[in-house]
């Protein structure tokens, strides 16, 4: 059984198991300094409800249902069909300023980074352990500067809020530029990193490590084209501690958690309430991205779909033997598909056969990564009646840290340093080892392409393409739905309208009006 920790305003309760922890904080906000931030309990109180926007409730949490829908819609790979109209119009680049998903996601990362500055406030003044104080202090900038990555990869400018405020005017804070934001996301992983321990015991598993700040500095000095910093961060942990997994879809299951292939992780799991979709003492802490994702036929919501341009991705080079790439039987499952050439044979207990031609009948796959597609459906819980799958999400993978230090490198001129890097990425797959001799545009074309597939339904595809600026031809060249609709000012969000509306400094983004 799965541990879960529940931290709640006034007490600590361990609820039994063993296997992974997860923190919650009950309104959070309506804890006062005078009557709170006096005793370590308080600080890790705190530090829970920051964690906690990763997950609180599938309609807003990062890296519940509409964080990763939100993630996974707007690249090459995949189409969100028009269901959910806040979802299909982010899908079709036909949002406006006051889509519901993007004002929900920018909401939950701030009120994840007002949770992290108050541990970061108020932790220094009490009386503690030094080391754990210490280390919750990193933890808590390593939070807020997650928050500020996503909220700068997705709405750019963004308000760079670091105190609390005490007045009704310190909420009105205007937006700094970008240059500003990468400073702090960098400062913030940087000092976490210099802080943090490199593992946790049992008890305490999900919590950020060094490697994920180190892993997510890499990440941020890639996204502003600061190579040789992005080489050297992804160093630190390259060092033997982390490693690749021998089985690719062992990533992806809830059988191999927090496996030696995580730097990062999202705890999930299937207690509390019964209802995924609200905050509160009936709020279940798993999540309903796998029903979302889920063909029909077994009752699922079907609310996105690869598209066939990621089908062709993984068909474009098959293994010596002549099979299919590992990665491709992992990831999808696609019409025609058989146990010839290592393909799969059911999907869900039935014949592949049965989900094709289906919904999306222009499309020939379906998702089978981080499915529980060994079940009859995605029903779970108490007499199979919930919908909240306990697998956890892998946020950052140690293949993804190979990844960014191969691009690194390649990107200063060194492909031949990039060879160790994607080899390890290609053999699991079962591809041969790369040909000697390749240039830089060779080794990035390679990097791009192993990006694509090697991280499907992970939420990247669409942030790479728009930082290699190759966002337009992608979609040009693909069969998306909605992608006519695409222009350069849908690579970054508007600042939601309620933003606006209640904050006297704030400015629409110059792409998108005033």
């Amino acid at each position: 059984m799965k541990k879960i920790i529940y931290i709640s305003i006034t007490m600590v309760i361990i609820l039994g198991g063993c296997k992974k922890s997860t923190l919650e904080l009950n309104n959070p906000n309506q804890i006062t300094t005078a009557t709170h931030w006096k005793t370590a309990a308080d600080v890790l109180s705190g530090l829970a409800a920051t964690y906690n926007s990763f997950v609180t409730e599938s309609q807003t949490g990062l890296y519940t249902v509409r964080g990763v829908e939100l993630m996974n819609g707007r690249g090459d790979d995949f189409f969100i069909r028009n269901d959910v109209s806040d979802l299909y119009t982010l899908s079709t680049f036909t949002n406006t300023a006051s889509n519901g998903v993007s004002g929900g996601y920018w909401n939950t990362c701030y009120q994840g980074i007002f949770s992290a500055n108050q541990v970061i406030t108020y932790a220094p003044a009490i009386q503690m352990d030094a080391t754990t104080k210490a280390q919750e202090i990193a933890e808590a900038e390593f939070l807020r500067g997650l928050f500020y990555f996503n909220l700068e990869i997705n709405f750019q400018n963004v308000p760079l809020r670091l105190t609390i405020p005490v007045t009704q005017k310190d909420y009105y804070i205007a937006k700094s530029p970008a240059t500003a934001v990468w400073a702090q996301i960098v400062k913030d992983f940087t000092d976490a990193a210099a802080a943090l321990p490199t593992s946790y015991s049992a008890q305490w598993v999900g919590r950020a490590t060094s490697g994920a700040a180190y892993a997510y500095l890499a990440k941020a000095y890639l996204y502003q084209g600061n190579y040789a910093a992005a080489e050297a961060a992804a160093a630190n942990i390259m060092k033997g501690q982390y490693s690749l997994t021998a089985n690719f879809s062992d990533n992806f299951d809830a059988t191999h958690e927090n496996n030696s292939e995580s730097v990062f992780e999202i705890q999930l799991s299937d207690v509390g309430g019964t209802n995924p979709w609200t905050t509160g003492s009936g709020e279940n802490l798993g999540t309903t991205v796998a029903q979302e994702f889920a063909p029909s036929q077994i009752g699922g919501w079907f609310e996105i779909c690869p598209t066939d341009t990621l089908l062709s991705a993984f068909m474009k080079e098959k293994m010596p033997s002549g099979n299919y790439d590992l990665r491709l039987p992992a990831t999808l499952v696609w019409q025609g598909e058989t146990s010839a050439l290592g393909g799969n044979t059911t999907f869900y207990q039935q014949p592949i056969a049965n989900f094709f031609p289906g919904d999306f009948s222009s499309y020939h796959s379906r998702l089978k990564k981080y499915q529980n597609f060994n079940q009859a459906n995605e029903l779970v819980g108490a007499n199979n009646t919930q919908y909240s799958s306990s697998n956890n999400e892998r946020v950052m993978r140690y293949a993804e840290v190979l990844m960014i230090h191969a691009e690194a490198v390649t990107m200063q001129g060194r492909p031949q340093d990039a060879y160790v890097d994607v080899n390890a990425i290609r053999t699991r797959a079962g591809l041969a080892a790369l040909p000697a001799g390749y240039s830089q545009t060779q080794m990035m074309t390679e990097i791009m392409h192993q990006r694509m597939i090697e991280f499907a339904r992970e939420g990247d595809r669409f942030y790479d393409l728009v930082r290699w600026n190759l966002i337009q031809q992608a979609l040009t060249n693909s069969d998306k739905v909605g992608k006519q609709y695409y222009t350069t000012k849908f690579n970054y969000f508007p600042i939601p309208q309620s933003e606006l509306d209640n904050n006297p400094l704030m400015v629409q983004n110059p792409a998108w009006g005033n």
